[in-house]
């Protein structure tokens, strides 16, 4: 019998513990599956503890963006994401999750403020046909962590408005965040990476093995906060 025999198998590594914002927004159940497929361990949850120490937090959101930050605010989820980013633990927004990290959605003539982690207008697509529904391309800036081994793959998109100008100015020493576009009659945001806040416009957990491998980048990259 070897050593490695005689002591038996080493412990397995515990899997990052991500939360899922439960605010009211649909469509959490296919993001908790597709989190637990990409090798998480991953709760649905509106518990401000469980929200606050979990190793990463995911903010689905689908529908209108006013309708989004009114669950938002009456649940007190602005306040769970704006802890996390202050104290530098990683959130990961999807679609209207990643539109309300902006300053402000503008939808049938509706201004509605937004969260305010980025500068910048939610707006209407400049494409003949609206909504953008199925697969597209994108273009992941280099060293984009997301889309480390998927830079020549398609993500699935359903939505009418989106983000087509980045305004938020980096200076050294701060990193400038990746970017990530697309383009449905004009380019917009597909993706966000900066600092400990990503997002993205499409939806990974209806991306099929794409989507899987983009959710397995970001919690591979999670700082482990439990022993």
């Amino acid at each position: 019998m070897t050593e490695a025999e005689a002591s038996g198998p080493e412990p397995s590594s515990p899997r990052p513990l991500v939360a899922v914002l439960d605010y009211g927004s649909g469509n959490v159940h296919s993001a908790v599956k597709a989190l637990e497929a990409a090798g998480a361990d991953t709760r649905l949850t509106d518990d401000p503890g469980l929200v606050r120490d979990a190793d990463g937090l995911v903010v689905p959101g689908v529908g209108a963006f006013q309708a989004v930050m009114a669950a938002l605010l009456e649940s007190g989820g602005d306040r769970m994401i704006e802890r996390r980013l202050a104290g530098g633990r990683p959130v990961l927004g999807i679609c209207v999750g990643m539109q309300v990290m902006f300053e402000h959605g503008v939808e049938r003539g509706v201004d509605t403020p937004g969260l305010g982690e980025w500068p910048g207008a939610v707006t209407e697509l400049d494409a003949p046909v609206l909504p953008h529904i199925g697969w597209n391309t994108v273009r992941p800036d280099e060293g984009s962590r997301l889309f480390a081994g998927l830079e020549q793959e398609r993500f699935y998109f359903v939505h009418s408005y989106g983000v087509q100008r980045w305004t938020l100015e980096v200076t050294k020493p701060f990193p400038s965040p990746a970017l990530t576009w697309t383009e449905y009659g004009a380019p917009f945001l597909a993706a966000v990476e900066n600092g400990p806040l990503s997002a993205t416009q499409f939806h990974p957990e209806k991306s099929g093995a794409a989507g899987i491998r983009l959710l397995r980048n970001w919690i591979d990259g999670l700082p482990l906060t439990r022993i």
